[in-house]
């Protein structure tokens, strides 16, 4: 079995750390771990990200996954209680750069070329958000990206996105 503190060295979300045997650190664990850190690292140095509460629980190869915690002061509309579709749109676009930055294949940093945003419904007044995000496909220049914001029903998403961001060269 894998300790809390193995798997977080390697960049296992914690909740899959007794899941895994541990096996010997390779060159390709040692960089993705690098640019998960610096990944996490980058969001929490956002300051949009800081200010709507954004909480990075799990990100790698690719995959990344913020929760923006219910806020009054992010409500769109006070007769309702909803979030401002704006904060919801920023934590997809944060969220989505963040998968990219985390795909093996992509080199460093990254910044959004394109981002269609569908809004389903509004959310839960109450309830925390979530994104989760894939980057599916990277080319020389370009990385692809899908992204779907819940609240607690998640089977009915708040939003899904779908965008292009750069791919930063060495």
């Amino acid at each position: 079995m894998v300790s809390l503190r193995q798997a977080q060295q390697v960049g296992l979300p914690f909740w899959r750390a007794q899941a895994h045997k541990e096996t010997k650190p390779t060159h390709k664990v040692q960089a993705m771990t690098d640019k998960t850190k610096i990944a996490a690292q980058f969001i929490q140095a956002i300051p949009h990200a800081n200010a709507l509460g954004l909480q990075l629980t799990h990100i790698g190869h690719g995959e990344a996954e913020i929760t923006m915690p219910y806020n009054e002061a992010l409500i769109g509309d006070p007769k309702t209680g909803v979030i401002h579709g704006g904060a919801v749109s920023a934590m997809m676009d944060t969220c989505a750069g963040a998968a990219v930055m985390s795909h093996p294949a992509a080199p460093g940093g990254t910044a959004t070329i394109d981002l269609r945003i569908d809004y389903m419904r509004a959310a839960t007044p109450g309830q925390a958000i979530t994104t989760k995000a894939e980057c599916y496909h990277i080319t020389r220049n370009v990385a692809f990206v899908r992204a779907t914001a819940t609240d607690e029903d998640t089977d009915r998403p708040v939003a899904t996105a779908s965008g292009a961001f750069t791919v930063e060269k060495r």
